[in-house]
């Protein structure tokens, strides 16, 4: 697919599944990007609000309760997973699984497309017997992330971090660099259509 990765089937537990219809998958691929569009456009709404009102560190709980309830909602209207990961979390529930970490591990060293626009990566697999459609799209680092995700973090918000995430991983990030990624997962009826 356009400014996808190749299907890779080295993946621990994965193997081929017979190819979804075309039209079916591309149903699949348009809804995933919009789910994507919506998780993104709220949450950063959310984040800039909090951002204007209270500082980074009131940006911090925002995300900590805004993006798992979008997220929850996103999912719960579309009868797909929908969820953020990352090679390095900063929630713990956040962790990567086979696929979006092989995913996200190739994406590291060039998280955007050649024409500037975030990488995308979209599959048909089957994991322990069930078949999937995943589809992940890359979230590099923007500005707005530095101030809970840099690499120079302000004590305050050191402090609101490590007291949210005491295993936070997701700090030391420069503009730019492969940040996580949205998953989608379709599996079941959703699947189906």
């Amino acid at each position: 697919m356009h400014r996808s990765l190749p299907i890779l089937l080295l993946l621990a537990g994965c193997t081929a599944t017979p190819a979804l219809p075309p039209q079916r998958e591309a149903e699949l691929a348009a809804r995933s990007a919009q789910l994507a569009d919506s998780f993104q456009s709220e949450l950063q709404a959310a984040l800039k609000s909090a951002l204007a009102s209270g500082g980074p560190a009131a940006a911090i709980e925002v995300c900590a309760q805004a993006a798992p309830a979008i997220a929850g909602r996103l999912s719960a209207e579309s009868g797909a997973q929908v969820r953020r990961t990352a090679l390095r979390p900063r929630n713990p529930a956040a962790k990567p699984d086979a696929f979006e970490r092989e995913t996200m591990t190739a994406w590291r060293a060039q998280p955007l497309d050649a024409a500037g626009r975030p990488m995308v990566r979209s599959a048909a697999v089957t994991t322990n017997g069930v078949p999937a459609y995943r589809w992940m799209r890359a979230i590099p680092t923007q500005g707005m992330c530095l101030a809970c995700h840099g690499e120079a973090i302000e004590p305050d918000v050191a402090a609101a971090i490590a007291a949210r995430y005491p295993d936070d991983k997701a700090t030391g990030f420069r503009e730019g660099q492969l940040r996580g990624a949205l998953s989608i997962r379709w599996a079941g009826d959703a699947l189906k259509g």
